[in-house]
This record gives structure tokens, sequence and C-alpha cells, in this order.
């Protein structure tokens, strides 16, 4: 492989049986498939990280290539990595690994049958992965769970990255995910836009420990699916978009989503941000959700953060399992938000059905349209918040509309003009929420 200049790979099938390496001092250098077509195909004996390593080198473009990752034969069960090990480290059989690398393309490649991740990105700067197309990757633990690999990850301070106009199907794991560990950078400047996800076992999209991150115009169905790759043991709530770590200054904005079997959109650790039109829509009865959830939900795992400053604003919300919205922390904004069909369990009258008593004491918990927490992972009761101008319907949320935990004040909160209806069968009701 020369360091720099254009590569045309030949036609047809090639079979990769170790790590295919780009030198390290390689710069300005294409990699492109055969008009033809070409396949960069794992042996069956394959062994190595992924089947092409890029280190260090800057300025790559990878182009019209299929990679395909041979799941059937390489699949080894395999749980996550210890907390202090990123992925590059852990994972074998991915399809393309950049480790501090910088000025990287990948566009309209195709990655199929990947045991690890489709691309794996460490400490690299100018990331672009544009119009690929993700389908049938993943692998699974000892207990036959998704263990959270199939799609893009970026972690350990990515910075300057897009993933757009790609398409990915049937990931057992995390299709789009940033990610770094605690005491690494986070993840910069990014933006996730204009994807499709089909049939997604964990998250479509997760930002882990990252700032500066816009999430726009992603569409997606099945998420949560199958419900047998469901990382139930390890807590791996299936979620559309989901937050990790320390997430500021990001935005998930005109996201749809249809049928998740999980939450809409998770918040642990996202502050002084934004989520804003987003439509998350679930047409099925409860039992048709064996892992739903809130729609919207707030936490603060990580350590070095406070749940403030939120915007949470025109979003559409169409069939929730339980609430719609659960609300922690201080100075949020939740305005012009409509919420319907919430809690289809029926909590708490279906208590025994679906588990509706999730904490002794709060028994308005899951049954209530937005629930005013007092904690999370740690103490952040709701305070200093705006609650206006919602739209609110679903079983019995006339009287159960907006609710507070104990100790913690409706008053505290500025509440107005939120209108509260019931949509159930044989109760009817509603009301609006003075100032």
């Amino acid at each position: 492989m020369p360091a720099h200049g254009r590569v045309r790979l030949p036609a047809g099938i090639l079979k990769i049986s170790e790590e295919w390496c780009i030198p390290q001092d390689a710069a300005d250098l294409e990699i492109e498939g055969a008009p033809e077509g070409t396949t960069l195909r794992a042996a069956d004996g394959f062994t190595g990280r992924a089947m092409l390593v890029v280190e260090k080198a800057r300025n790559i473009r990878i182009r019209n290539v299929t990679f395909d990752g041979n799941r059937a034969m390489l699949e080894r069960p395999s749980g996550l990595p210890p907390h202090d090990v990123p992925f590059s480290r852990h994972t074998k059989a991915s399809a393309i690994l950049l480790e501090g690398a910088s000025g990287i393309t990948i566009e309209h490649v195709r990655f199929q049958n990947v045991a690890g991740f489709a691309v794996l990105a460490s400490s690299c700067k100018g990331v672009t992965i544009a119009a690929v197309t993700v389908e049938d990757s993943g692998s699974r633990n000892e207990k036959g769970r998704n263990n959270a690999t199939g799609g893009i990850l970026l972690e350990e301070g990515v910075e300057d990255f897009a993933v757009v106009s790609s398409v990915f199907r049937r990931v057992l794991g995390n299709a789009v995910w940033t990610h770094s560990n605690y005491r690494s950078p986070r993840n910069a400047r990014g933006r996730i836009a204009g994807n499709r996800f089909e049939q997604v076992g964990r998250d479509a999209i997760q930002i882990g420990h990252a700032t500066e991150v816009v999430v726009e115009n992603n569409t997606g169905f099945l998420i949560g699916w199958p419900l047998e790759v469901v990382d139930v043991e390890g807590g791996g709530t299936p979620v559309a978009m989901d937050t990790a770590g320390n997430v500021d200054h990001s935005a998930y904005v005109r996201n749809r989503f249809e049928e998740i079997n999980g939450k809409c959109i998770d918040l642990d650790g996202f502050h002084h941000g934004s989520v804003r039109r987003n439509v998350c829509i679930n047409r099925k009865t409860a039992d048709g959700y064996p892992f739903g959830h809130f729609a919207i939900v707030f936490n603060n795992s990580n350590p070095d953060m406070q749940s403030e400053e939120v915007r949470v604003e025109d979003n559409l919300i169409d069939g929730a399992k339980f609430g719609g919205i659960f609300l922690i922390g201080s100075r949020h904004v939740v305005a012009r938000n409509q919420m319907q069909r919430l809690n289809l369990a029926g909590c708490t009258e279906n208590a025994a059905q679906f588990g509706c008593y999730y904490l002794e004491g709060e028994p308005d918990l899951l049954r209530s349209g937005i629930y005013l927490g007092r904690r999370a992972e740690r103490p952040a009761p709701a305070v200093e918040n705006r609650i206006e101008d919602n739209t609110i319907s679903g079983y019995r949320m006339s009287t159960r509309c907006i609710a507070a935990a104990p100790g913690v004040s409706l008053a505290a909160n500025r509440i107005a003009r939120n209108r509260c209806s019931d949509t159930e069968d044989g109760w009817k009701g509603s009301r609006t929420t003075k100032p």
C-alpha cells in the first residue's frame, strides 16, 4: 500500500486474513473500489482488530467499497470492556479502525455482516462518514444479548466529526455512538444528520461524553428489536436518542422515530442544550413494548455535571408506556410539547401487570404526564423550571397531568397554561393549569 496518491482496488472479492494497515506516514491517500464493484471480505480465520487499520495517517479517503465482515464465522461472545479500557483495545473483527488519524473521509461504503464495529474512530480529528450503509452487524455477549457493537463508534475525544445521509439496518448494538472513558477527552463538534435507522437492538443514536454535537433530521423505526438481543441484564434499555457522560451545548432537533421499545430521549448527563421539534410515535398497546419507559427522561449519572438549562420545546410524543417527561434539576424550559396517549400501561391500576410502582412512596412516578423528581442517580430536586403551554393527554391525565415527588414543590416551578385531558375509553375529563 503506497503512502500517497490513489489506489484503485481490483474488482471482485478480496479475502483478508489479517489487519490491512495503512502506513502511519500516509497522507493525501485515496482508496477506491473498482467501478464493477469491490468487496473486502474477512477470511474464516481472520485475526485482528479490524480489516482496515488507519493509525496516525492524515487526509485519507475511502470510497465505493463493500466490507463483508463474515460475522457468521468470526463472532465470539464478548461483553463490554472494563470501564477504563477503550473499545479500540477491546473489540476485534471490526471493518475499519481509525486511531490518532486526521482528515478521514469514508463515503459510499457498504458494511455488512461485521462482528465488531463498522467504523471505530478513536482519538481522531476531522472524521466524515457519509452515504454509507451498515447492515446485519454486531455481536452478542455470553447471554446472547447485544454487546453494543455493530454500528459506528467515535470514542476517546474525536473532534470535528460528521455521520450523515447513511442507513443502518439490523444493527444489534448502538448504531451511531460517541463515547469516551471518564478521564479521557470529550468528543467535540459533531453532526449526526439525515440518517435512517431500521431495527436497532440498543440505541439508534447515543451521544456520550461530548460537547457541541447536533443531532438533526434523522428518522428511525423499530428501536429495541429483536427482543431477545436487548441487554436486559446490563441495563441496556433501548433509546432512540440517548445521552451519557457529560454532554453540553448540544441539540437534538427535528428527528422522527416510530416504534420504540424503550425511551424516546434519554438526557442522562445532558445540560445547557436543547431538545426541539422531535417526534416519537408508538402505535401499539402497552404489552407491545416489554421495555417501554417514559418518553423523555432526565438523569445525572456523571458527577461533573448538573441537570440545568435544557430547553425541551415543540416535541410530539404519541404513545408512551408510562409518563411523558421525568424531570429533575433546575432552570429548564419545558414548553409547547404535545404529548398524547401517555401511560399506555394504565398505571397504577395495572400495577401487577406492568410494574407500576418503581419507587416506594412515589405512586405518581410512572403514571404522571410530567413528573418532577427529587433525584435520579444523585439528588437534584426539580426547582425553578418553566413548564408552560404543553398539551398532555392519556390515561387519567386530567388528574395526573403534572405531579411532584415527596419533598418537591410544584410551587417552586412556574407551571402555567398546560392543557390536560383523558383519552381512554370510559374516562373523560380535562383541565388547564393556571399561572
